[in-house]
């Protein structure tokens, strides 16, 4: 056969394991701050009770799951056994939660969650991560004053797109320059 002819080249795996170490044990904001995992919200979210965020405000929260994160927008529910395996949370805008009064506005807090979950699944389906990186923050900026926006750390745009958290900086540092290609 052809193939047997050409020398085949084998990668070694790599692997390092540090216990200590994690994307959420360090949640450093771009400003260098370190910023506060919410744990009193996280502690609503473990009550078991159901919470909306409120859509008559710019506000909504990142919800970090174990290897990933979600995003749960105004209008949308969080709490519940839906989010029972939250392990921290970063609040966007001036957090406003509200308690639904009835089935049918917990109905339509799902569904609105549903949404928010089905808007960074479409953005995740692109194969080329730059452009979901870029696709993240344009959708952010869309919605929250860019100032708020580029207050939010690299690590949580990294765990809602599936990228590593040095392919938002160098995103973010690049602008959406169209010229400026990377290569993975």
């Amino acid at each position: 056969m052809d193939s047997e002819k050409h020398p085949r080249y084998q990668a070694a795996m790599v692997s390092i394991y540090c216990p200590e170490t994690s994307f959420l044990n360090h949640l450093v904001m771009p400003d260098g701050t370190e910023q506060s995992y919410g744990s009193d919200i996280l502690t609503r979210l473990h009550s078991g009770e159901v919470f909306i965020v409120n859509s008559r405000k710019r506000n909504g929260l990142i919800l970090f799951k174990r290897y990933h994160a979600e995003f749960a927008g105004p209008g949308a529910a969080v709490g519940g056994d839906y989010d029972c395996d939250c392990q921290r949370v970063l609040s966007i805008g001036n957090l406003s939660l509200l308690t639904p009064e009835s089935y049918e506005e917990r109905q339509k807090a799902y569904l609105i969650r549903r949404q928010w979950i089905r808007l960074i699944r479409q953005i995740t389906e692109n194969p080329i991560p730059q452009q979901r990186v870029q696709k993240i923050l344009d959708q952010f900026e869309q919605y929250f004053p860019p100032e708020m926006v580029v207050d939010l750390p690299d690590v949580a745009f990294a765990l809602l797109v599936g990228v590593l958290p040095q392919t938002v900086g160098m995103i973010r540092r690049l602008g959406s320059d169209e010229n400026c290609r990377l290569n993975y």
